[in-house]
């Protein structure tokens, strides 16, 4: 598969604070940053996970490029995750939490479904242009394995 074509499909992107650390994630803070890029965003908090997540969770819509990506929020472990979503929208899922979530000395790290499932450790989202954190998310999903 080319690059253009592997950033096209579809997965489980998982963003998080790297191990040890704490973007200080809130239920409370989370819902306001949604609320900021639109007033009328779909958010609901799961008190007893039954989905991915056990605990509590926060279940929420964000959209970017006119598309609605479903996501969660965990507080533990803490993290944020969109389903269903290709590297072009990931890589502006993490530049959102990057700019308006994590705390500017707490870089965010990703993880995807088939990276989880091989194993994988999350990544460090690069401090760089949309383009080039669309190229490591592309790099991830090759390394995973799954595109044989």
């Amino acid at each position: 598969m080319e690059p253009e074509e592997i950033a096209e499909l579809r997965t489980l992107f998982v963003f998080t604070p790297p191990r040890g650390q704490s973007w200080g994630l809130t239920y409370e803070g989370f819902e306001a940053r949604l609320r900021e890029r639109n007033p009328d965003t779909f958010i609901r908090i799961d008190d007893e996970g039954d989905g991915p997540v056990r605990g509590s969770s926060m279940i929420f819509g964000i959209t970017f490029d006119d598309e609605t990506l479903e996501g969660f929020a965990s507080l533990e472990p803490e993290g944020v995750a969109v389903r269903e979503c290709n590297a072009h929208l990931a890589a502006r899922v993490a530049l959102w939490l990057r700019n308006n979530v994590a705390p500017d000395e707490v870089p965010v790290m990703f993880n995807t479904d088939w990276g989880i499932e091989e194993g994988m450790e999350p990544t460090l989202v690069p401090d760089a242009t949309r383009p080039r954190i669309v190229a490591a998310l592309v790099q991830h999903i090759e390394e995973t394995g799954g595109l044989d």
